[in-house]
């Protein structure tokens, strides 16, 4: 049995992570972090009935005593690194969907995990389905080099842009190989700034942050006479546990930090 702690035990995210990993074969949750909620179960805490394991604040203590070999992080933005880095220095493999982390963090937290000798993973989206959304964008983006992308997600998400849109600009700006938009972007007139949205490399990116939404994305891609819209949908927090399992099951079979969920499906 693979043994799991989680961190964010006690938010929306990680209340789904604690319910996958007490559902999946082979794996089973023994630690639970979070500033709040300490003292409750974590299985009460996910509708899954008592586990005995109990929140508590401290990382480090809970990696000590629960054992646990991987610890999965969708706690914030804040404290994401230092989690990571405290787990590795445990000999624990930290498997990351909390945001915030810059290219310096990732370079530090594969750093960390190489010579700890264990194996780290982040991902931007552990929707299987938005991680064929990105691909197929980066594949249209050879034929259609005008785009841009909107962002939907919950109104409690800290950052913007999301990860995930992020991720996909990336990918679309590498497969235009240095072809521009031919779009005619000179002399435009914001009457209020940003009403463009942010620019990646002269992609256009939009967030909205409304109630209602989990996350979805749309990519937009516009050719002479026709455009092309690429879109998922997450409708609930559910649709991200299969990614999220999946890299519980291996991050312990590698050294230092992957990055995406497609280098575990393709």
């Amino acid at each position: 049995m693979i043994q799991v702690a989680i961190c964010g035990a006690a938010g929306r995210m990680g209340r789904e992570v604690v319910k996958a990993i007490v559902e999946a074969e082979g794996m089973t949750p023994v630690g639970a972090i979070d500033v709040a909620l300490n003292g409750e179960d974590a299985g009460t805490l996910a509708g899954v009935g008592a586990l005995g394991v109990l929140v508590q604040s401290d990382l480090v203590a809970v990696l000590g005593e629960s054992h646990a070999e991987v610890v999965v992080d969708f706690s914030l933005p804040a404290v994401v690194k230092a989690n990571a880095l405290s787990s590795i220095s445990c000999g624990v493999s930290p498997v990351i969907g909390a945001t915030g982390l810059s290219q310096s963090d990732l370079a530090e937290i594969d750093a960390a995990a190489k010579e700890k000798g264990i194996g780290a993973f982040v991902a931007p989206n552990f929707a299987i389905g938005a991680v064929l959304m990105m691909q197929f964008a980066q594949t249209a983006a050879k034929h259609f080099p005008d785009v841009e992308i909107i962002e939907f997600h919950h109104e409690k998400k800290l950052d913007s842009p999301s990860g995930t849109a992020l991720l996909t600009a990336q990918r679309i700006a590498e497969a235009r190989e240095g072809k521009s938009a031919s779009a005619v972007t000179e002399n435009l007139i914001e009457k209020l700034p940003g009403a463009r949205g942010a620019d990646y490399n002269g992609i256009p990116i939009h967030s909205v942050r409304l109630p209602g939404y989990v996350a979805h994305q749309e990519v937009i891609f516009g050719g002479l006479g026709q455009t092309l819209t690429i879109r998922h949908d997450s409708l609930d927090r559910r649709s991200f546990m299969p990614g999220v399992v999946l890299a519980v099951r291996h991050v312990r079979e590698w050294t230092g930090l992957k990055i995406g969920l497609e280098t575990l499906l393709f």
